[in-house]
This record gives structure tokens, C-alpha cells and sequence, in this order.
């Protein structure tokens, strides 16, 4: 089968055995392209079996070891790289030191890649994954676009989402200030849930799992606007081949209450399953009860609950649906897909 050039492009990976990673590369290699991928720990990656199982991998996925706090950690790996699809970043909402632990690698990653991106020359194109992080913070009913930056987080007002501003951020002021032979796309997805190829709960998926292990025991007053992973995955590949691509892209499909999101799992089943929360929670009172038990909760869940609970976030993708062509899964089905993939890894609560 004769594949255009492009469809025959070296691209690099960063975080190939991460959760949205891992399926970039999967759609990279059913699409015939050579993947490099940068990990921690290549023998152990290799051991796993987990992305090195994924069809074509034995012949086109390389593995190299790359660290995000250093700086010419990327140079050997950017080499012979047409494309670049930077997704390594921690996500994590509680860390014991969050400048060390989410801002320095988040924001040192990204310089380290787009410093060896240009000192290579040859590269055409870096994708970025970003976060909905870098546009907001807060579910305050403003209707975010990519127009949009996140001014209210900080080391102590959710660390997370201010270490994907930072580096966000960073990134732009580096093409400012640099010539380059490539452009940067953004790709600012919400919360992304979907079946996983790689062990491990992604943090958004941690959200289903808590309605089943007692994590959740009331239904919160939530909202989450979801995505599916592969629909994540397939951004960035647009986002890479499109010529016309540019500037940012919100991913997001559509948004859920927890209350929606439970009724839909009593509906197929899952209460017969899983002991899923009864108390309701999301009435002007229980917002009021649930942010005084937040008090009491580590750090990194104290603030997301008092900037999330009772609002509702809402966001416009019309962007990537037209610029891209990208159409979204069903996030109901997509809901279902994670939980069963969940059940499958055996990481959801205790069985009735």
C-alpha cells in the first residue's frame, strides 16, 4: 500500500508508556510511521511488554532513555525527527513539594525538547500536550475557548494545573524568541478517560474508580467535561499532519455530572457490581457540607474541590472540529469503555 510521505515520517514521543502517549503510538504505527519514544528506564519498559507488545513495534518503535530535568536530555533522541509529540509531564494532584515535583519537570521537559528540537534542524513540527489546566482553573460557567489562560493557580492553589501553565506558557515564549525550523501546535484536553493500554490508573479515570471504592461516597456536585483517550490520541496526529494546523486546541466531547455519570452506571448494571455512592451530595447544602470536609483532605484534593464543587465548566471545541476534522466519540460509551477496562485491570472497588 503506497502511503504518502508524511505517513512515512520518524517521529518522536516523549512518554511512550503513558497513558495518552501509549495511544499515539499505536495510531502511529497502524499508520506506518517509525516511532522513536523517550522512557525513564528503556530495560524496564522493555520488560513490561506493554507498548513494546503493541502491533508493529518489534519493527517500527525504538525505545531511548530521556529525563525531564535535563537539559540535553533530548538531543540524541530528537535526531533524524521529523515530528515531535512532547506528551511526558507528571499528572498528579497531591505531591509532597509540587516545584520540584510537577513544575521543574514539567517546564524543564519542555525547554530541554524544544532546545534539542532546534539545535537539531530538520524538525518540521512540535505537538504539545498541554491541559485544559493552562486554560482554567475553575468550573465558574464562563464558556472557555483557546482564547483563554488559567491566571488564578499557583504552588499552593492547584499545583498541577499551574505546572501546565508554566510549561505551557514557557513553550510559547520560547518560539517567541527563537528561530526555529518547525511550528508548535497545543492540544489542551479535559479530563480523559478510555481504555487503557499501559497498567496503571490515569488520574482522571481515578474519578470512576472512586465512585466504587468508597473514594466517593456522596454524589458530588461535579462537573467533568470528558474525552476519550483515543480521540486525544488522534488530535495530536491531526494536529502533526495537518499543514494548516496552528496555535491551540481545546479536546474536550461533551460534560457529565457525577449524578449523570452513576445513573448511567446503575442503568447498565454496574450497581449489581460495585457498591456506587446513594447519598446525594450535589444540593446547595451537600456543596456546603462537601467543602467543609475538604478542609480535611491532603492539599492538591482540598483545592480542586473548593474551585470545582457546584459549578459548572464549560467549553467551546468547535476549533478542533473544524480545523482538524476530529469527531468525537460518545462520551456515554466512553464511560462504559473505561469502566470495563478498569474492571479488566482489576482496579475498581470491592465486588458485591
Amino acid at each position: 500500500m503506497n502511503r504518502d510521505p508524511i505517513s512515512r515520517a520518524h517521529v518522536l514521543v516523549t512518554g511512550v508508556s503513558g497513558f495518552i502517549a501509549s495511544h499515539i503510538v499505536e495510531q502511529l504505527l497502524e499508520s506506518g510511521h517509525r516511532v522513536r519514544g523517550t522512557v525513564r528506564d528503556t530495560e524496564k519498559t522493555r520488560a513490561a511488554g506493554h507498548v513494546m507488545g503493541l502491533a508493529g513495534a518489534a519493527e517500527g518503535l525504538e525505545l531511548v532513555q530521556a529525563d525531564l530535568l535535563s537539559p540535553d536530555s533530548f538531543d540524541d533522541a530528537v535526531l533524524g525527527c521529523e515530528y515531535l509529540i512532547h506528551t511526558a509531564s507528571p499528572y498528579v494532584v497531591d505531591v509532597e513539594d509540587p516545584q520540584r515535583d510537577l513544575v521543574d519537570p514539567a517546564v524543564n521537559g519542555t525547554m530541554a525538547l524544544l532546545g534539542a528540537a532546534t539545535r537539531a534542524g530538520g524538525v518540521k513540527r512540535v505537538v504539545l500536550t498541554s491541559s485544559v489546566a493552562a486554560i482554567t482553573d475553575q468550573a465558574d460557567g464562563h464558556v472557555n475557548t483557546e482564547e483563554d489562560w488559567n491566571t488564578r493557580s499557583s504552588l499552593t492553589r492547584n499545583p498541577y494545573y499551574y505546572s501546565k501553565l508554566l510549561a505551557e506558557r514557557a513553550a510559547w515564549e520560547f518560539m517567541d524568541n527563537h528561530q526555529t525550523s518547525f511550528d508548535l501546535v497545543v492540544i489542551n484536553p479535559f479530563l480523559v478517560i478510555g481504555p487503557s493500554l499501559v497498567p496503571g490508573v490515569n488520574a482522571s479515570a481515578r474519578s470512576l474508580v472512586a465512585l466504587t471504592n468508597g473514594g466517593m461516597p456522596g454524589i458530588l456536585a461535579l462537573d467533568w467535561p470528558l474525552v476519550d483517550v483515543r480521540d486525544v490520541a488522534r488530535a495530536h496526529i491531526l494536529a502533526m499532519k495537518k499543514g494548516e494546523a496552528s496555535g491551540r486546541y481545546i479536546v474536550a466531547a461533551e460534560s457529565r455530572t457525577v449524578r449523570q455519570v452513576v445513573e448511567l452506571l446503575r442503568s447498565h448494571g454496574w450497581s449489581e457490581r460495585y457498591r456506587l455512592p446513594s447519598l446525594g451530595l450535589d444540593s446547595g447544602i451537600g456543596v456546603g457540607l462537601t467543602r467543609l470536609a475538604a478542609n480535611f483532605q491532603s492539599a492538591g484534593t482540598r483545592s480542586y474541590l473548593k474551585t470545582h464543587l457546584g459549578g459548572e465548566m464549560r467549553f467551546n471545541n468547535s476549533k478542533v472540529r473544524k480545523e482538524l476534522g476530529l469527531v468525537f466519540r460518545d462520551v456515554d460509551q466512553t464511560i462504559l469503555d473505561t469502566m470495563e477496562d478498569l474492571d479488566r485491570w482489576g482496579y475498581l472497588g470491592r465486588k458485591r
